[in-house]
């Protein structure tokens, strides 16, 4: 189809209803979709912005500090699509999914069959959980509001689940559910490897076994939710609605379940799941699953399980528990399909859309951000996509590097990662004051040399010799 002849299509299917031109079109409904639609508006106030979610709530930033030149502070509020076109009149939320992607005509097709045509379009549609299995229904993923609370209804009557992975959502759960217990396994040697060494994995382990404070931080924003009919949805449907949970997701929700006691938690380290069991099967097998360890009972634990759960896990080390569903939380998958076919973006190794420091796709007029998008630019000597600061595991360092170390159990964990007198990474946890201070000292590449290991002396007010 020629540019004259795919005009006059398109204005015909306009005349229709069943087709609409916008100068910019938004997937995604997630913070870089409206971030996206929010700024695009501003910059260009007199043309039309179209979002399409498939959610009908989207997630907007607020209370937007700039804590330093890299370091950003904000909240994530989930909101009515309406209040978005309330303050910006040239954006329109469209509520679909989409279905195709037209990249050589310039259109988007949603689930309802209509097609939007878009001068340049940002694809802004996030990712999905990675399930250790699809379609059981002991095995839970948690991506958006909606998962949250399914997970909120199944831990109310539970006595113990298993939670695989180590990223954030899993250190999150593991430390928030209480009356339940835990068996957790990890691939790795120690937990979060993802965001820190396992000198800081081993000072937070401890928090695990204590009592949590009864006092907790209020969450001061109004939050929204979406009903749905199950009998109108294919199953597992809603695991591809909403946008990523926000960094506070566990606050407002019910994360207790039955037993009197707040953390029970085992953890198995460098294995995965093996095999998964529903009770009849395992009945079969004429085997015994293990009992939940005792303290101190971890590594010979000869004790076998009395009850009986509605599903096993067998792990890799040759270990079965019981449990009454488990979490996968083993990461997620870029959400790309319905825009590949047909399409020939460039894919980078983890699934998502190669962009370049522009945001830009491989295809014209294309951009992408967030979860969909990876990165392939050439990085700073510094940069890493975590929270974290610089090269805080020394990655990339090979052994010409050295680590400065303040330990306070059970307040403070500083760890600094040196070369060549230069600081290269840093890893804080607690409130120790030092965020802004580290993060110049790696942005600068200021020569310490004289300060050797003095540089964490808790003596020395750091903080204030280097402002």
């Amino acid at each position: 189809m020629d540019a004259r002849a795919s005009t006059v299509v398109t204005s015909a299917l306009e005349m229709e209803g069943l087709s609409t031109a916008k100068r910019f079109l938004v997937v995604g409904g997630g913070i870089s979709g409206v971030t996206c639609s929010e700024q695009l508006a501003m910059q260009f106030p007199s043309d039309d912005v179209l979002l399409i979610t498939a959610s009908a709530l989207i997630k907007s930033v607020t209370n937007f500090k700039q804590i330093s030149k890299i370091l950003e502070e904000f909240e994530v509020e989930e909101q009515p699509s309406t209040m978005l076109e309330n303050r910006f009149p040239n954006i329109k939320v469209i509520q679909s999914a989409v279905k195709q992607l037209d990249s050589a005509q310039h259109v988007v097709v949603t689930e309802d069959g209509k097609q939007y045509t878009y001068e340049k379009l940002c694809l802004c549609a996030g990712a999905k959980p990675k399930l250790i299995m699809e379609g059981n229904p002991y095995v839970l993923g948690i991506r958006d509001t909606d998962s949250a609370q399914d997970f909120q209804k199944h831990l109310k009557d539970a006595r113990r689940i298993a939670i695989v992975g180590n990223g954030g959502i899993a250190l999150e759960l593991v430390y928030e559910i209480e009356g339940c217990e835990v068996i957790w396994a990890i691939k790795d040697k120690a937990i979060g490897n993802t965001f820190f060494d396992p000198g800081a994995a081993q000072f937070l382990i401890p928090q695990l076994k204590n009592e949590k404070p009864e006092t907790q931080i209020p969450v001061k924003r109004t939050k929204y939710t979406t009903e749905y009919n199950g009998s109108d949805q294919d199953e597992g449907s809603s695991a591809e609605l909403g946008s990523a949970l926000g960094p506070d997701w566990h606050q407002g929700l019910d994360l207790k379940a039955t037993k009197e006691f707040s953390h029970r938690v085992h953890i198995e380290t460098m294995c995965e799941i093996k095999k998964l069991y529903l009770q009849e099967e395992f009945k079969k097998l004429e085997v015994l699953s293990q009992a939940f360890p005792k303290d101190g009972q971890d590594e010979q634990n000869t004790d076998w399980d009395a009850e009986q759960w509605p599903v096993y896990i067998e792990l890799t080390n040759g270990k079965i528990y019981g449990c009454d569903f488990i979490v996968s939380a083993t990461g997620v998958v870029p959400n790309v399909e319905h825009f590949l076919s047909g399409n020939s973006f460039d894919v980078a190794e983890d699934g998502g859309l190669k962009v370049d420091d522009h945001m830009r796709t491989s295809l014209p007029d294309i951009y992408a951000a967030g979860d969909i998008c990876t990165a392939s630019w050439e990085h700073s000597s510094l940069w890493q996509q975590v929270v974290l600061l610089g090269k805080y595991n020394a990655q990339g360092l090979g052994t010409d590097h050295e680590l400065l170390l303040r330990c306070t159990k059970g307040l403070e964990y500083v760890k600094v990662v040196m070369q060549n007198g230069r600081m290269m990474g840093a890893v804080l946890i607690g409130e120790t004051d030092l965020d802004e201070t580290f993060e110049n000292l790696i942005l600068n590449q200021m020569d310490l040399s004289l300060y050797g290991e003095h540089l964490l002396d808790p003596n020395v007010d750091i903080e204030d010799y280097f402002d």
